[in-house]
């Protein structure tokens, strides 16, 4: 399915005003991508059991005191997309933190790992600066159930207070992935953890660290959050610093970025956060080296641009996904950024059917196809 140009929101002020921006653009998509959410959490195809629709927000709505006190003007901005798309609070969190909430559920619900979870997405990488002519790269996949394609927006978003920044995310999301105009850039890889907790969700913890001015400041935002489930961030900046954390609620191990080029799909690597990560299923841990040896092979030798980043998330045999039974899981989109130079370049589904447009940080211009 080939669409001709990614959807832009273009949104800035206070933070009530980029959340009402947000939510009356896309109320009824919102609201509709919420139910969907909130249906696939309680009939426990993600969630460890059955549990009522009720039971769904009440632990959501648990959740919004670590919301609050992580980012008090970003709750604020998710309280006025909530109210300008029809939706409470609570809602919010399930449209916006999904693959962290269920981790959450599974945590009170307990009960087996249900095999049905199909958390597996995204295929990330950073490209130090002496391998990419002096401009390093940050480049990945946004894999996900392809039901999820169809909500892909970014966000071009100048903040009364705080940088501007252009972030991939989706309808009702505050943030997944971005670059702010510090050069600052975020990404991220979905992990299964066992120990989730009533905490903040990964998507505001990417629109906190996106509000720094360095690697190394967003890096301790994500240190010092209260994470409500578990995720792996890669943060690279316009000094070509780099790390890469595979986040789980209750440990953090951290690499940072030296010679060679980081890659990191969606099982962790470490020992400290492998013992709190969910078994996968074989054919998802299959997919996940696949995808992590073959990005790691084509990173291998020469130097890297931007093009031949476009070109890996293209790779057809393993990185670039196809929605097949059981999973349905697709490449929903791609963002490749340059933060030294502030270059943004992103691609709505599928990379090897679509272009990927260059996104200028200026509100109003439109997107240019390379």
């Amino acid at each position: 399915m080939k669409r001709p140009s990614i959807r832009i929101l273009d949104a800035s002020g206070s933070p009530s005003a980029i959340g009402h921006a947000h939510g009356s653009a896309y109320a009824e998509e919102i609201r509709q991508y919420m139910n969907d959410r909130v249906d696939l959490v309680a009939s426990g195809l993600w969630s460890g059991g059955p549990i009522s629709r009720s039971d769904v927000l009440d632990i959501a709505e648990s959740m919004l005191p670590a919301h609050e006190a992580f980012d008090a003007p970003l709750y604020e901005e998710m309280l006025a997309m909530a109210s300008a798309a029809g939706i409470t609070p609570a809602e919010a969190v399930v449209v916006g933190g999904f693959t962290d909430f269920v981790d959450t559920v599974r945590a009170v619900v307990g009960g087996p790992m249900p095999e049905s979870v199909i958390e597996d997405d995204c295929t990330a990488m950073i490209v130090p600066d002496h391998r990419a002519e002096g401009a390093g790269i940050f480049g990945q996949t946004w894999d996900m159930h392809d039901d999820a394609t169809d909500h892909v927006i970014l966000l071009r978003l100048h903040p009364d207070d705080g940088p501007a920044s252009i972030v991939f995310t989706t309808t009702g999301c505050v943030g997944q992935i971005g670059m702010n105009s510090e050069g600052v850039c975020v990404g991220i890889n979905n992990l299964v953890g066992i120990d989730g907790t009533r905490g903040v969700a990964w998507t505001s913890v990417v629109r906190g660290m996106l509000n720094t001015g360095s690697a190394t400041e967003a890096k301790d935002v994500l240190l010092g959050a209260d994470l409500a489930g578990a995720h792996n961030f890669l943060i690279f900046d316009k000094e070509g610093v780099g790390y890469n954390v595979e986040a789980m609620p209750s440990a953090r191990p951290l690499q940072e970025l030296a010679e060679a080029p980081i890659v990191h799909t969606n099982h962790t690597v470490y020992s400290e956060s492998t013992k709190v990560q969910a078994d996968k299923a074989p054919g998802l841990m299959d997919s996940s080296q696949s995808r992590y040896d073959k990005a790691t092979e084509l990173l291998a030798e020469g130097a890297i641009d931007a093009g031949r980043v476009f070109d890996i998330t293209r790779e057809p045999e393993a990185i670039c996904q196809s929605a097949v039974e059981p999973y349905h899981i697709e490449s929903s989109g791609a963002a490749v950024m340059r933060p030294s130079t502030g270059d943004f370049w992103a691609c709505w589904g599928r990379p090897i059917e679509n272009d990927y447009q260059h996104i200028s940080f200026e509100p109003g211009t439109e997107p240019v196809v390379v």
